[in-house]
């Protein structure tokens, strides 16, 4: 399982895919765009739309699932409650919930986080300690995760200091530096935010 507000999905996302389905050996990776995001402040971008990016960004890859439970759930997207779900539809079968480095750090603040460790394996990738809106500046420190006390298994993956909220920022700078943003999402991705006028306003 990995899951995200994907808004939009940028190139970390998709190295992380790939490296989930090449190191955990999975039979199937089920993408899970958040529906109603409990812990987010801010209105997200609507779920047609980033649905429709998760398709552009990972629909190519083999053994991947662009899962829309979590958009069509009523209420909160909680991780517990898709798991519990994952573990009917596959019984017997071992989970892996993919996750980055600042989730773990986070992760106790999650929703009912004992059951989702209960329900999954956490498989974490390191990123960039730092991580602002000039996405474009390589950062050489991991986060350090030596405080963490739960379980998890490690993804070895490249640091990218990529984000989310790096792209959304980037979007509406001048020409010059929008040209770059294929640098920072997939280029289907980066077209289709160019095509419906995403992210034009700070957010």
């Amino acid at each position: 399982m990995f899951g995200g507000a994907f808004d939009p999905p940028h190139r970390a996302h998709r190295t992380l895919a790939e490296t989930a389905l090449s190191q955990l050996d999975l039979d199937v990776l089920h993408i899970f765009p958040t529906g109603q995001a409990w812990h987010k402040s801010r209105s997200l971008t609507s779920a047609e739309h980033r649905l429709a990016m998760c398709e552009l960004a990972f629909g190519d890859l083999p053994r991947t699932r662009i899962d829309r439970r979590e958009i069509q759930r009523d209420g909160p997207s909680y991780t517990a409650d898709t798991l519990r779900e994952l573990s009917v539809e596959y019984p017997g079968a071992e989970l892996f919930l993919v996750l980055g480095a600042d989730q773990l750090l986070a992760f106790k603040r999650w929703v009912r986080w004992s059951e989702v460790l209960e329900l999954a394996t956490l498989a974490v990738a390191n990123r960039a300690a730092e991580i602002g809106a000039d996405a474009l500046r390589e950062h050489a420190l991991e986060a350090d995760l030596s405080s963490v006390d739960l379980p998890f298994r490690r993804l070895e993956m490249p640091l990218q200091n990529i984000s989310a909220t790096a792209v959304r920022a980037h979007v509406g700078q001048p020409v010059d530096r929008s040209n770059s943003l294929s640098l920072l999402v997939p280029e289907a991705v980066a077209s289709y935010i160019s095509l419906h006028h995403l992210y034009q306003e700070p957010s």
